[in-house]
């Protein structure tokens, strides 16, 4: 399973992608909204982690865009990031991500759980 990772916190980027890669899974990263774009056209990923505060393009933009695209809208958008507003979380998920973790809210091991749910349904389906 190939996992976009898009976030520009470098070390937990680093964290994340070691701990996905030794858990089996393929894990491209993309520090900025257009790079992550691009990405999601090129790669083809099969889920999303995504952070919303980027250079060049917000997460917001970047979901958004996903959702409205026929090839793309059925990927799986998880949301890691710093803004935990209520405002926020209901915006993620009423744009379409899966689920939405705040940070300071949620482990790494957390986030892998998560991930392998999301390619543990992906296997099965």
């Amino acid at each position: 399973m190939k996992i976009l990772l898009v976030d520009d916190d470098k070390f937990l980027s680093r964290v994340l992608e070691k701990k996905l890669s030794y858990e089996g899974f393929e894990v491209i990263t993309a520090i900025d909204g257009d790079e992550a774009l691009e990405k999601v056209i090129t790669e083809k990923p099969d889920l999303i982690l995504l952070d919303i505060i980027l250079p060049k393009k917000g997460g917001f933009v970047i979901l958004e865009n996903i959702k409205k695209d026929p090839e793309l809208k059925q990927l799986p958008v998880l949301i890691i990031s710093n803004l935990g507003q209520e405002e926020d979380v209901k915006k993620g998920l009423s744009l379409g991500a899966a689920e939405y973790f705040v940070k300071a809210k949620v482990s790494i091991d957390d986030i892998i759980k998560k991930v392998k749910e999301y390619a543990k349904d992906k296997v099965t389906n």
